[in-house]
């Protein structure tokens, strides 16, 4: 569900139609997040490390309201929940899109994620079935320990989906990290928000549940 965002009363009204004007109106950052805490609690609970991160950002994401506004025409529409568009890799070597609803609870979340990695990589098919601009658009590199990194975009088509990329975990003196990139449109969203995502993001992955 969805409800339209009065602009006229909006504190960035005036910031929201600067810079959607833009030819590329988005910008990001990469983040180098402490996973120590996260990667021994997955493995000592027999989870996916990947699926017990990614619903630690979409638990943050959702808890921010700027990341859940999304740009249709003239307007913004403030979606109640955000859920997950990931890539998910497939044994071939080619990857699908993904769509994974999100829950508070962990497990809940993970049993829905499974079923759709499964059906993900048992096709051969590049789009869910279910498209809407209710997820964050998600990609994992874990091969690469990157320190910047721009996303493929077609400037013609309208997009105002936060995107975020995780990269390979390394390890320095028993300190455990990976580059976290985030994009977002900054029609919508400033860098203080930003700022909001990681910092909340880094709270939940040094948790202990």
């Amino acid at each position: 569900m969805k409800h339209k965002l009065n602009i006229d009363t909006w504190a960035r009204k005036e910031h929201f139609n600067f810079f959607r004007g833009f030819e590329e109106p988005f910008y990001g950052v990469v983040v180098n997040v402490d996973c120590t805490r996260a990667y021994t609690f997955a493995k000592d609970n027999g989870v996916s490390f990947f699926l017990y991160y990614l619903h630690k950002s979409l638990t943050a994401i959702n808890e921010l309201e700027p990341f859940k506004y999304r740009i249709y025409g003239d307007e913004v529409f403030v979606y109640d929940r955000i859920n997950a568009g990931p890539t998910i890799g497939r044994a071939n070597g080619t990857f699908g899109f993904g769509y994974i609803d999100f829950h508070p609870s962990l497990d809940t979340f993970i049993e829905g994620a499974k079923k759709e990695i499964e059906r993900v990589q048992t096709t051969t098919t590049l789009f869910a079935p279910k498209l809407d601009d209710d997820i964050v658009h998600y990609s994992a590199m874990p091969w690469i320990d990157f320190t910047s990194l721009s996303h493929a975009r077609s400037f013609s088509l309208p997009d105002s989906c936060p995107k975020i990329s995780f990269g390979k975990m390394t390890e320095d003196n028993g300190k455990k990290s990976m580059p976290v990139s985030l994009h977002v449109n900054h029609a919508l969203v400033d860098g203080m928000h930003v700022g909001q995502y990681y910092d909340l993001f880094q709270q939940l992955m040094s948790s202990s549940n």
